[in-house]
């Protein structure tokens, strides 16, 4: 599986930013966005577990996470509102997969490069 996400960049305080990211491969399941401020751990900010999205107490109201499932490609996205000082990070998509022994598993786990969301004052 390989993941290529897009959508980073800077941007004021109160705004809106929507990050992508596109899974190719097989057998892709579960998919989330992590996040890591700098000077700190990696952390979740939203996923989608069996198609139900779930999201950290920090960004539940100001995100929503959507994916789109295509032939060989899942494309996930996090569309990210009112955007504060503390949601500038380094974002990653995530991506667990199965097997063909196992299609529907988590046997896998794919990381994306990052992307990095700076918010100004």
């Amino acid at each position: 599986v390989q993941l290529q996400a897009s959508g980073g960049g800077l941007v004021q305080a109160g705004g809106s930013l929507k990050l992508s990211c596109t899974a190719s491969g097989s057998f892709i399941n579960d998919m989330g966005w992590y996040r890591q401020p700098p000077g700190k751990a990696r952390e979740l900010v939203a996923r989608t577990t069996g198609g139900l999205p779930d999201y950290a107490d920090s960004v539940k109201g100001r995100c929503t996470i959507s994916r789109d499932n295509g032939q060989n490609t899942v494309t996930l996205h996090l569309q990210m509102n009112s955007l504060k000082r503390e949601d500038t990070a380094v974002y990653y998509c995530n991506a667990e997969a199965g097997s063909t022994r196992n299609p529907g598993g988590y046997e896998f786990d794919f990381w994306g490069q990052g992307t990095l969301v700076t918010v100004s004052s």
